[in-house]
C-alpha cells in the first residue's frame, strides 16, 4: 500500500514549477521583458525615480533567470515586477 500525499499549496506549486522550469522560464522571460518595456516605452524615462522602479526589479528578475536560481525566487520576484510594472503602466496611460 501506497503512502504518497499529493502536494497541494505553495509547497506544491513550487514543487511542479521546478519540474516544468524551462515553459516557465519562457513565459517569465516573455511577459516581464514586454511589461518592462512597455512601462519604459509609455513615459518611465521622464523621472529618476519611475525609471528606477520599473528598471530594478526587471533585471532582478532576468537576473535570477540567467543565474539558474532555485524557481521559488523567481515567481517572487516576477511577480512583483509585474505587479510595479502593471501599477506604473497604469499610472502612465491615465495621465
Amino acid at each position: 500500500m501506497s503512502t504518497h500525499v499529493a502536494n497541494t499549496g505553495m509547497k506544491g506549486l513550487f514543487e511542479k514549477a521546478e519540474f516544468n522550469r524551462f515553459g516557465i522560464i519562457c513565459v517569465v522571460l516573455t511577459i516581464v521583458g514586454c511589461l518592462g518595456g512597455i512601462a519604459v516605452g509609455l513615459g518611465a524615462t521622464e523621472n529618476y525615480f519611475t525609471l528606477t522602479l520599473v528598471v530594478v526589479p526587471t533585471m532582478a528578475t532576468l537576473s535570477l533567470l540567467i543565474a539558474v536560481a532555485p524557481m521559488r525566487s523567481i515567481l517572487i520576484v516576477a511577480s512583483i515586477c509585474l505587479i510595479i510594472d502593471l501599477i506604473m503602466i497604469l499610472y502612465f496611460t491615465l495621465s
